[in-house]
């Protein structure tokens, strides 16, 4: 079976596809998929650009984006100096379900598909909700400790994201403190 082809649903199959493979018309599809359920306004420029760059979850029906969530690679640096512990993490970006579909399990089926590929690549998971339940029942856990963005001027706290960031164990993953103090590189728009 094409590994590509993850998981069979009654109405297809999750299709995982990096990014530089998407054509024009598929990152349409996406774009305009996220815009549908999130909104023009809640939806910024750089929401796009931060799920760009990894890989991407598709669940299509009748040739239409119906379901998406991709997983882009970030480094997080948990503790504090000098036993920071640095871990490649698959963050989890532009998780979303055409409204017309919601409540059909799509959402959980790509996001089933994205765990299992932090999991068999990654160090850690973590994604920014305010949706704990949907992504806990996946294995997902809320960091309880302070978090930071790493900036050309130093690490500066970020207190409104503190108990929205979730985290996935993997079979690499060292022992975690979920209390300590946790630190993300700096990007456009939301950090987290």
């Amino acid at each position: 079976m094409d590994r590509r082809l993850r998981r069979v649903t009654s109405t297809g199959r999750v299709r995982w596809i990096r990014t530089e493979e998407l054509t024009a018309a598929e990152l349409a599809a996406v774009r305009a998929l996220l815009l549908a359920a999130f909104g023009p306004d809640d939806y910024a420029e750089t929401d796009w650009t931060n799920a760009l760059g990894g890989t991407h979850f598709l669940v299509n029906e009748d040739s239409a984006v119906v379901a998406h969530a991709s997983v882009v690679e970030r480094e997080l640096r948990i503790g504090e100096r000098p036993g920071v512990t640095v871990l490649r993490t698959g963050y989890v970006e532009a998780v979303a379900t055409a409204p017309e579909r919601q409540g059909r399990g799509l959402g959980t089926i790509v996001m089933e598909a994205a765990t299992d590929h932090i999991r068999e690549r990654y160090e850690l998971g973590a994604l920014d909700t305010s949706s704990h339940h949907f992504y806990e029942r996946l294995g997902w856990q809320r960091w309880r400790g302070q978090l930071f963005v790493r900036t050309q001027d130093g690490e500066q706290r970020t207190p409104e994201e503190e108990g929205y960031v979730l985290v996935l164990r993997t079979p690499t993953s060292p022992l975690l403190d979920l209390d300590a103090p946790m630190s993300c590189d700096w990007r456009p728009g939301d950090v987290w």
